[in-house]
């Protein structure tokens, strides 16, 4: 979740794309040994005193905006149970509200910012809504799938989701993507759904568990959208961050023709 992409971890992405939505406060589900997430998030006084001192005010403020983003809390999660079981971590800390659920692996760029949508439609259908993307064929195998009944151009409601499905049993090429509003209801599903593959506990289970008792909706987002939990993934996340930068985008440009002779 902190790898970079171009100078800033994925995950700061991620967490820009909450804040700009809206959201206030940040809980962070992480495992042990990752401090990192921690200092990254937080005010690192001797570091500033050393910018402050050399006269790197830029790099200074850029510093100090990270913190005040949001309110930051932490769970640590000391088994790797699945990530369903992360989700619950979260249960004390939430409350009574919808919440959202955003995977650092995915990067999306939008405006607005996908979650954002996704919040305005789970309050005006009352529900939880899930992030849905159309994927090639050879995808399906590897994905979560729904079963879409359609509402609107981009608007389903989810009939029944499989887990990584044989391509002839698939019932659409909408996968789920990593950005979720829940509902505090969540909670008792993932505690009354029991560890599937790997002994780990999944989201989509859980949520399989609450259409018998509500309706979910899935969003199908535009925008772009990057996988940076692998190798290619992360490289064009950062081709297509660093494009979009003033400082950087003439330069990568030339280049990127230069090695198309």
């Amino acid at each position: 979740m902190m790898l970079p992409v171009v100078d800033t971890p994925a995950l700061q992405y991620v967490v820009e794309e909450a804040v700009t939505a809206g959201i206030e406060h940040i809980v962070l589900v992480i495992s042990e040994g990752q401090e990192a997430v921690k200092s990254h998030f937080d005010h690192i006084p001797y570091l500033e005193a050393m910018l402050e001192q050399r006269g790197e005010l830029e790099q200074l403020n850029k510093m100090k905006a990270i913190p005040e983003m949001a309110r930051f809390s932490y769970v640590t999660q000391k088994e790797q149970l699945g990530f369903g079981h992360a989700v619950l971590m979260a249960k004390s800390l939430i409350g009574d509200e919808p919440f959202a659920v955003m995977l650092p692996d995915d990067i999306i760029w939008n405006e607005p910012p996908t979650i954002g949508e996704m919040a305005d439609l789970s309050a005006s259908q009352g529900g939880p809504v899930i992030a849905v993307e159309q994927v090639a064929e050879a995808a399906i195998p590897s994905l979560g799938i729904i079963d879409p009944v359609p509402l609107d151009d981009r608007v389903y409601e989810v009939a029944g989701m499989v887990e990584k499905p044989a391509l002839e049993d698939a019932p659409s090429d909408l996968a789920i993507t990593g950005r979720y509003i829940l509902t505090p209801d969540v909670f008792e599903a993932l505690e009354r759904t029991p560890p599937g593959a790997k002994s780990e506990i999944q989201l989509t289970d859980a949520l399989a568990l609450m259409l018998q008792k509500s309706k979910v909706y899935a969003y199908r987002f535009p925008g772009d959208h990057f996988d940076v939990g692998t190798p290619l993934g992360l490289l064009k996340a950062s081709i297509y961050a660093a494009l979009q930068r003033d400082e950087l985008s003439e330069d990568l440009r030339g280049w990127l023709r230069s090695q198309q002779g």
